[in-house]
């Protein structure tokens, strides 16, 4: 299978490319990126093809693409891919408006192409443990949910708004939202949050807290934030603490590490030992495309996640609880 990669924007897409590279059935075809310099650098590092114009790639035998511009970009990439009948795994969150995210389901619908967005973390083998011991009733029905999503400031484009669309709320609220969507088979009631720039002079918010409460009467606390420091022995975590009636489960997505004192470069590190969540996140991708299976994780889960992201934005502003009205197409 040929796929190609529309921008290295996003850093994921160096992890996306080496998976590419390992993947015994698939190859990384073509790489186009509107920074003409960062895409031929790439193609040479992933052993790939850059092609200066976008429909130059999209027009070659390629089967799928993986989409990593910036957020704002993403409408645009996954419509002309769409239309040249490529499938697509498209970097989250799917959009930064909703009618964008709309006009790209749809056309995705209408070319009969998958559309998957991209949540690693449901990869991660402590959280598939967690969606199995809450499917299974162990701990019974779920009450209430705390649940962070601390990372470093990622800088560049991730903090100006009209590239990204957000700050933290944007880059963090969404993985979360996807997490407790799958795991407890509940959508988003009403939202409340407030967000605030406290560790960063940026046109964004880098903290903030968010309440949810679920269809089914679970509370949930988010805490979204570019909190970590530079020195922080990695990017930042995934955690939940999730309160049933027969008993509580912590989970860590990301505790299957070893520390590192690192005197080589002076600095404590965390060694992952974990199977790698974008390296399984693209492996899903090339078996959907392969049998035409439905999407793991779908455009809808994208539109889903980013309705309850601008329902927060739309809380921090007014200062008040927002019912959320889930969109129909």
């Amino acid at each position: 299978m040929k796929i190609g990669i529309i921008s290295f924007a996003h850093m994921h897409a160096n992890s996306y490319a080496a998976a590419l590279n390992k993947h015994k059935e698939a190859e990384l075809a073509g790489i186009w990126d509107a920074n003409s310099e960062r895409g031929q650098a790439k193609a040479n590092e992933f052993q790939s093809t850059f092609y200066a114009s976008l429909d130059e790639l999209l027009s070659s035998n390629i089967d799928a693409v993986i989409i990593c511009s910036e957020n704002v970009n993403h409408r645009e990439h996954v419509i002309k891919a769409a239309e040249y009948q490529k499938h697509i795994l498209c970097e989250k969150p799917i959009a930064t408006e909703l009618s964008d995210a709309i006009d790209m389901i749809q056309a995705c619908e209408q070319h009969q192409v998958t559309l998957q967005v991209a949540y690693p973390v449901r990869f991660s083998e402590p959280v598939q443990e967690m969606n199995a011991m809450i499917g299974s009733g162990e701990i019974g029905d779920v009450l209430a949910v705390n649940a962070t999503n601390h990372g470093q400031i990622p800088g560049g484009w991730f903090v100006q708004k009209d590239q990204s669309g957000g700050g933290a709320a944007t880059d963090h609220i969404v993985h979360l939202m996807d997490l407790l969507r799958w795991t407890l088979k509940d959508e988003v009631a009403s939202v409340y949050a407030e967000f605030d720039q406290r560790f960063y002079d940026i046109e964004v918010e880098d903290c903030g807290l968010v309440q949810l409460e679920m269809e089914s009467g679970t509370i949930v606390t988010i805490d979204p934030s570019w909190s970590r420091p530079k020195s922080f022995p990695t990017w930042g975590d995934v955690t939940l603490e999730i309160v049933g009636t027969k008993g509580v489960l912590s989970v860590d997505a990301l505790k299957q590490h070893s520390v590192l004192y690192n005197d080589e470069i002076n600095r404590i590190e965390r060694k992952s030992w974990a199977a790698d969540m974008d390296e399984l996140l693209v492996d899903d991708f090339i078996d959907c495309v392969k049998t035409g299976r439905a999407p793991f994780i779908s455009g809808e889960d994208g539109l889903r996640t980013l309705e309850v992201v601008k329902a927060a934005y739309q809380s921090n502003q007014e200062k008040q609880s927002i019912k959320l009205n889930r969109i129909t197409y």
